[in-house]
């Protein structure tokens, strides 16, 4: 179905040429947790210098995770954080992904850096905290529930007038409602156990060499049906918008 002002993914990286030859990039993983064709949303890139649109011509957008880093400031990164300003600004329904969530707190005055106790990854429990029963996007989810993730910075300080609705034992921002129609999530919820489980072996030998239980991080891994569901409520904004076409957890 068309919509009179599209679903925007602002593309921010290129997944690794690995992930790509078994997955796609970035923007099918998101295509594929909607259950939805590559020519129902409409993709930019601005790490590549492609120009953002106006907000006010988008219906909904996402901001997607990359392996840059918030903190390096680049161009690209610094005119996004310019535009999640403007987005902000008329109201559209917005969601930050990893990378995303953590430029959004950069953009609206939070404060992003490594986090001290390190790399977050694989399949985690996320936790509600008070504020999420009376929120929309949260109220209806289950008190804890599985994520999948993969991060070395995190957003340290949240912005002004930023709620966090959600927590793991290793990051207290999980889940931030940013404003009226935006939202941000640390984890991924367009990564399906295939995605996830990849993630966790390319780098296995750095993994064990911080100590970490690979075997059992990949034992773990598998559906994340809460976290796609926060993803599938922005597709769900857009005006006349239709059910995803598959089912997908």
């Amino acid at each position: 179905m068309s919509h009179s002002k599209p679903f925007l993914i602002v593309q921010t990286g290129a997944a690794p040429d690995d992930l790509q030859a078994d997955f796609g990039d970035i923007p099918d993983w998101f295509c594929h947790a909607l259950g939805v064709l590559p020519d129902a949303v409409q993709v930019v890139r601005p790490y590549a210098g492609e120009a953002l649109p106006e907000p006010a011509s988008v219906g909904a957008a996402v901001i997607t995770g990359s392996w840059a880093m918030v903190t390096d400031r680049a161009d690209w990164s610094e005119r996004t954080a310019g535009w999640i300003r403007d987005a902000m600004d008329v109201d559209m329904p917005l969601l930050g992904v990893c990378y995303g969530h953590q430029l959004m707190a950069h953009a609206l005055g939070g404060v992003v850096d490594y986090h001290p106790a390190g790399i977050e990854l694989g399949r985690r429990t996320v936790s509600l905290l008070p504020a999420a029963a009376g929120d929309e996007a949260t109220r209806d989810l289950p008190a804890s529930f599985q994520v999948n993730l993969t991060h070395m910075q995190t957003v340290v300080e949240l912005a002004p007038g930023s709620v966090a609705l959600a927590a793991t034992d290793h990051d207290p921002h999980q889940i931030v409602r940013v404003g009226p129609r935006a939202l941000s999530v640390q984890f991924h919820p367009e990564f399906r156990a295939e995605i996830m489980g990849a993630v966790i072996k390319r780098r296995e030998a750095e993994h064990l060499a911080r100590g970490l239980d690979v075997a059992r991080m990949l034992a773990e891994v598998g559906p994340t049906p809460q976290a796609l569901q926060i993803l599938r409520d922005v597709w769900a904004a857009l005006p006349s918008a239709s059910a995803p076409m598959a089912s997908v957890v």
